[in-house]
């Protein structure tokens, strides 16, 4: 595979997922070449490792010339696709770029779902809460003891966290914190061992045992078992300045589990939020049953085996 041009950086990773499909991956920068420059590069790539893929993956446009010669190409068995097509083919996101933030065709596929997609989900929604309600009430039995012993205070912890059509609404969860955790203003948690957190605390965020409260959200209807994450109004309204198309996840509920849980690391900020959005727009804009159901069976084999790059092949 040839990847041509630098719009957009693959991660370690994400290049080791890739490499799952294409054995060798060459780069070939775009900018400040001639068009016969880029040519010839990709012409020896091509005779010197018999590359079948090439991925445009330049800002720029392609001059008229260059455009012919991967016509050719295309004649001859190569193929050759834009960075946006191949990210969502081979690493299930959605390509956002700042620099084209104005280009509203890419929202043309993102919609809220069907009657039908929503039937087969809170299909789903209630068969998982069902299946997990004894897990769930034993969490709270053991948490409430534990909790008492190490951190004595309130059981649950209730925040307000932005829903369907950026509604507010209030999302339970197991305290895995010491009481006033902000007391100096709010903040994102520092993954699975956030100082602010007790013992208990540790274990039960770092097995998502927490989360198991929010069935209650998705019996309610404020949630789904799969969705983008909820966050806060204080981080979506930031988020919202200064990330294209973040608002678009609001276009379905938010749930307990989701695509960018399994694909992609904890993380936190500005980048982070921008990196987790591409997979939460791919769930949106590609969602089938299928595809619900894989996360399903993927965030079990996480919360089993804590690797997430070992998921990636859908």
């Amino acid at each position: 595979m040839i990847i041509l041009g630098d719009k957009y950086t693959f991660t370690k990773v994400e290049y080791s997922r890739v490499k799952k499909y294409f054995k060798h991956i060459i780069h070939i920068s775009y900018k400040n070449a001639s068009t016969e420059e880029n040519i010839n590069r990709i012409s020896n790539a091509l005779t010197s490792n018999h590359k079948d893929l090439i991925v445009l993956n330049t800002q720029a446009s392609l001059s008229s010339e260059l455009i012919t010669y991967l016509t050719k190409l295309e004649i001859l068995g190569i193929r050759y696709i834009t960075i946006e097509n191949f990210l969502e083919n081979y690493l299930q996101k959605c390509l956002i770029s700042e620099e084209v933030s104005i280009n509203t065709s890419f929202l043309e596929d993102i919609h809220a779902y069907t009657p039908f997609q929503y039937f087969q989900k809170r299909l789903i929604d209630y068969s998982a809460s069902l299946f997990l309600l004894l897990p769930t009430l034993l969490a709270i039995i053991y948490s409430k003891y534990r909790i008492k012993k190490e951190s004595p205070g309130n059981l649950f912890f209730i925040q307000s966290r932005i829903g369907l059509k950026k509604n507010e609404f209030l999302c339970i969860k197991l305290r895995s914190m010491h009481i006033n955790a902000e007391k100096d203003g709010a903040k994102f948690a520092d993954g699975d061992h956030d100082p602010r957190t007790y013992p208990w605390g540790k274990i039960i965020r770092y097995n998502k045992i927490d989360e198991l409260l929010q069935l209650w959200n998705v019996f309610k209807g404020e949630m789904h078992f799969v969705g983008p994450r909820p966050e806060r109004k204080i981080w979506t309204d930031e988020f919202e300045k200064s990330i294209p198309y973040y608002g678009q996840r609001h276009l379905v509920a938010p749930g307990i589990t989701g695509l960018a849980q399994i694909k992609y690391q904890y993380g936190s900020g500005k980048l982070d939020a921008k990196e987790k959005l591409m997979y939460d727009l791919y769930y949106i804009k590609n969602w089938s049953l299928k595809l619900e159901l894989t996360i399903i069976w993927k965030t079990l084999l996480f919360v089993t085996t804590k690797k997430r790059e070992d998921l990636s092949n859908f």
